[in-house]
């Protein structure tokens, strides 16, 4: 079917053709919003943690918000980028990584990747006491990145 250029304003309709075989019109691939990419970044780095230390994971709860809690407390100094927990007894240790701060700090998706998997491996030290080489042999905690 084709549709005529109204005033002017360019091509109206459907940009790529429907699916030959079902027919239906195919669906445009969309940049994922900032949670769901933060989300993803944080579970691929949990994954590749496990990966490499998987004992540092065990007893760790993880998770992700999007602020620290009681922002009043932290106007004088830095607002955090994640916050722990050690294990206690009957309880787990937990980790959590403060989505806002961290995309702040970030300059680019590459970048954010790198900072969440660098945030959560410190973190996962701080909390169980292995070492950052054992943690991340790729050394891409260092700082030679910013």
């Amino acid at each position: 079917m084709r549709r005529r250029e109204r005033h002017g304003r360019g091509l109206r309709g459907p940009l790529a053709a429907p699916n030959p075989i079902t027919g239906a019109p195919v669906a445009l691939r969309q940049r994922p919003r900032p949670a769901d990419f933060f989300a993803a970044c944080l579970k691929a780095s949990v994954a590749r943690t496990a990966a490499v230390c998987p004992r540092a994971l065990v007893g760790i709860d993880i998770g992700y918000e999007d602020v620290p809690g009681n922002l009043d407390a932290w106007r004088s100094v830095r607002v955090p980028v994640a916050a722990s927990v050690p294990v206690r007894p009957g309880q787990n240790g937990q980790v959590v990584l403060f989505r806002r701060p961290l995309e702040h700090r970030a300059t680019s998706r590459a970048d954010l990747r790198r900072l969440v998997h660098r945030t959560l491996v410190e973190q996962l030290s701080a909390v169980t006491g292995i070492g950052l080489d054992e943690l991340d042999p790729s050394g891409e905690t260092e700082d030679d990145w910013g």
